[in-house]
């Protein structure tokens, strides 16, 4: 089954049980699919990479506004549980990331692959290690290229 009819099948069942949380981010994916197929340029149809990526997009946005809405405590409560729901409910979807142990292993050996000694390399091992690896995510990659070539001094 693809990831649009399973989405469409939940979307049913939310509306039929009246889970709000469930049909809006449901609905949110759908509209940002459309936005991506509308898209000036862009050439392809809605296959479940396309919803991959959407997903995968949206969570990410998300998991940022949600650490904002935690900042604000009390204020923030109630969104921040709506997008934490968001984000855990999307994941089923998502690919399951590396473990930073898993990346640090990558980074050391992309490191020592290319020879890199000084801070003044990172941008050649990071773009070696994002170009052979698409999924990792770049914030974590960022800081763990500097801090293995800060520790090469």
């Amino acid at each position: 089954m693809s990831i649009k009819d399973e989405l469409n099948g939940e979307l049913k069942d939310a509306m039929r049980t009246r889970d709000r949380n469930r049909s809006d981010v449901i609905r949110q994916i759908n509209t940002e699919v459309a936005r991506t197929l509308k898209a000036p340029g862009f050439t392809g149809e809605a296959d479940d990479e396309l919803y991959r990526k959407t997903i995968a997009s949206y969570a990410k946005k998300m998991g940022k506004a949600l650490v904002e809405y935690e900042r604000l405590g009390d204020r923030g409560a109630e969104a921040a549980a709506k997008l934490r729901f968001e984000v855990e409910y999307l994941g089923r979807w998502l690919p399951k990331g590396l473990s930073e142990e898993e990346v640090a292993a990558l980074v050391d050996a992309a490191v020592q692959e290319l020879g890199a000694t000084d801070v003044k390399d990172m941008g050649r091992v990071m773009g070696n290690l994002m170009k052979q690896h698409p999924g990792l995510d770049g914030s974590t990659v960022t800081r763990l290229v500097r801090a293995r070539l800060s520790a090469a001094k």
